[in-house]
């Protein structure tokens, strides 16, 4: 990674105080980040080996994609998925996005042909987002806040939106129980506001528990 890459993206938020939270709630977070992950990780170890088999068996390429997103603060991190898409897929982007069906500086269209067979059932069930409990237990992300942006699309944030550079970025959030490829960017960008204002202790239980139930939803993920 060169140094422009490594380097974190300014972030500029007034009444910063306002998102502020108590160094308890941190830490508590932090516990519940790392137990739940690591407990998640035991009990999804099955599921992430059958998948692993089925990537390599489905397609050339790598079994784990990684790609930079912006974190806290604007640092960039890897962010880890099962691969689910072809293996030249970001070369053949530039011939999709006259169909992007998302708004925004977002691109996402439903029938996205380099999604590959194991890719549409581990992107319709959030299985490809399972490598990511590595991403929490390294501390880039959380199990819960905003999910990670690209780079490109923070560049177009308003300065509202960037409010969301002052947390970690999570696995799931507002946006991820409330109807996820249904609803469009600037809701989104409204709904991780929302959580960064109202966040607690409660409120990210309650969001973890919601998750399961629509884990195995049609919905799709980021």
């Amino acid at each position: 990674m060169t140094e422009m890459q490594s380097r974190p993206i300014e972030v500029t938020v007034e009444n910063m105080e306002k998102y502020e939270k108590s160094d308890t709630y941190y830490f508590i977070k932090r516990c519940i980040d790392l137990i739940l992950s690591f407990i998640g990780i035991i009990v999804f170890s099955p599921i992430m080996l059958i998948v692993t088999a089925a990537i390599k068996l489905d397609s050339k390429g790598s079994v784990i994609f990684s790609q930079m997103r912006v974190g806290k603060n604007g640092k960039l991190f890897k962010m880890y998925k099962f691969r689910s898409m072809v293996d030249d897929a970001e070369e053949l982007l530039d011939n999709l996005r006259s169909k992007n069906e998302m708004t925004g500086p977002m691109f996402k269209i439903k029938e996205d042909p380099r999604i590959t067979r194991v890719g549409k059932f581990i992107r319709r069930t959030s299985i490809d987002e399972l490598p990511q409990l590595f991403n929490v237990i390294k501390g880039d992300m959380s199990l819960v806040g905003p999910r990670p942006n690209l780079p490109h699309e923070v560049a177009k944030f308003t300065e509202c939106q960037k409010a969301k550079l002052l947390v970690k970025p999570g696995l799931t959030c507002y946006w991820q129980v409330m109807g996820r490829s249904n609803i469009d960017f600037e809701h989104w960008m409204k709904l991780d506001i929302k959580y960064i204002e109202d966040r607690n202790t409660l409120l990210d239980l309650k969001l973890i528990f919601k998750t399961f139930w629509v884990f195995f939803g049609d919905d799709g993920a980021a």
